[in-house]
């Protein structure tokens, strides 16, 4: 730990004081526990019971890190590693196994045990409400497209609010809303994979919906926290400044990205994705009093998770008319020459990317408060990095952070309001179809051995880091 230590002798990073240092998580990719104390199936569940071949050596949520039945010494390992905050979810079928009617009150308890021991450990909890695990039960009837899911919603974001809420300070209604609409209706990565661009377009505007009427729901219950929520923002570089190269960045700026971050902080639609979407015939079923509930339901808090860019170029070749619409039919993707990749993940890596976000969010969204709620790096078969002790030796993991801080730190000097840093994640967890195929955690768990957890190095250059404020 001598070369750790060494990193933080002369600090030339330094951060303000009370910065968020911690990890994010979610409730359906650590758990475990899938069929137990009374919980619901979600759609993970059920397509991993119809199509295991779809999941990275047919490795289902079963199959997880078992935080159910570990979560006191993995909260007492995240204080031995410096977290002061932690961000995770509840599962919304965990609560209620059907989406709605009676709660569970075995998950209730957990849920308060989870929240207590944080506490009790001095990590604060940043607790999200919904983290791509739709209760089955809902996604029988449309999910998302169905007006009905969103008053489900709203009802178990007020349960959850009133049973956790006085100890709870940091909410968020969402985790990267836009990946079920893309992966469940546009591109086939989340169930239900349907090619339907209409459908993308109502499951993305009642999920925004839902976010407004959770947020006017507990601001209505009085309680004294903040309520957020947080976005995947991948910036939309140009290949060059060729106008048409400029404008493609632009349209897919508008349709990843403010899509949904202008009616969260903003409370209004992007006028060139509504003129988007009426020329081509997509506009959403809005009924009245919709806009402004939006309107007047902001977030107080914006989670950034941030790992890759977008790098687009204008169309080379006409679309095909008789093929579904999709945002290409407005831009190509780029791959640019000599560009940094993780090769396990197939990202580019561009930490720049994440000074960009913070001044533009500065700049053009009232410089709301935000923090970096996920950055990390996934990696395959990081068992070949042990030393003779066990150890996992991450080096690549600590120069990923410690370069993206930077640029973090860079935006705080030119007056960005950001509070916090948070990995993802904090121990190697089941990611979606990919399983346990990609690494990213602080402790490894070894899935041969009862789920074993031993730190990496990156783990402990963190806890220098956070213990120094800096680096």
């Amino acid at each position: 730990m001598k070369t750790i230590e060494k990193v933080v002798k002369d600090i030339q990073y330094r951060f303000p004081e009370g910065f968020w240092w911690g990890s994010s998580a979610s409730a359906a990719q650590t758990e475990g526990a899938a069929d137990v104390d009374g919980k619901g199936k979600n759609i993970w569940d059920y397509w991993y019971e119809k199509e295991p071949n779809r999941f990275f050596n047919r490795v289902g949520p079963q199959t997880t890190s078992q935080f159910y039945y570990r979560y006191k010494e993995d909260i007492q390992l995240m204080k031995e590693l410096g977290h002061n905050s932690f961000r995770t979810s509840i599962s919304w079928s965990r609560m209620f196994p059907s989406g709605k009617g009676e709660v569970n009150e075995k998950a209730v308890e957990f849920y308060n045990n989870v929240i207590n021991e944080l506490i009790e450990a001095e990590i604060e909890p940043f607790i999200n409400l919904f983290h791509f695990d739709m209760p089955l039960e809902l996604q029988k009837i449309g999910g998302w497209i169905n007006r009905e899911v969103v008053d489900a919603y709203v009802e178990y974001a007020k349960t959850c609010f009133r049973l956790f809420g006085d100890r709870v300070k940091k909410w968020f209604t969402h985790n990267e809303p836009i990946v079920p609409v893309e992966g469940g209706y546009l591109y086939d990565f989340h169930y239900p994979n349907e090619v339907d661009f209409r459908k993308a377009v109502q499951a993305g505007y009642h999920t925004i919906l839902s976010s407004a009427r959770a947020i006017k729901a507990y601001k209505e219950l009085g309680q004294d926290g903040k309520i957020g929520i947080i976005l995947n923002l991948t910036p939309s570089y140009p290949r060059s400044q060729h106008p048409a190269d400029v404008k493609a960045s632009k349209i897919a700026d508008v349709f990843f990205n403010r899509s949904f971050l202008d009616p969260s902080v903003k409370g209004e639609f992007p006028i060139e994705l509504v003129e988007i979407l009426k020329e081509e015939g997509y506009m959403p079923v809005i009924e009245e009093g919709d806009l402004e509930v939006i309107k007047n339901n902001t977030v107080d808090i914006l989670g950034i998770n941030y790992y890759q860019p977008r790098r687009v170029k204008a169309k080379e070749n006409l679309p095909n008319p008789e093929a579904p619409f999709m945002p290409e039919r407005y831009f190509d993707h780029y791959i640019m020459p000599g560009r940094k990749m993780n090769p396990y993940r197939g990202w580019e890596i561009y930490e720049k990317g994440i000074y960009d976000i913070l001044i533009n969010v500065k700049e053009n969204y009232g410089n709301i408060e935000c923090f970096i709620s996920e950055n990390g790096m996934g990696v395959e078969g990081e068992e070949r990095f042990r030393d003779e002790n066990g150890m996992i030796q991450d080096d690549y993991r600590i120069e990923f952070i410690r370069e993206h801080l930077k640029w973090v730190h860079k935006a705080i000097q030119e007056g960005c309001n950001v509070k916090g840093y948070h990995l993802w994640t904090f121990m190697d967890n089941w990611s979606w179809t990919n399983a346990y195929k990609n690494r990213y955690g602080f402790v490894s768990v070894n899935l041969d051995n009862n789920a074993e957890r031993m730190v990496k190095k990156s783990g402990y250059w963190f806890k220098v880091v956070s213990e120094h404020n800096g680096f």
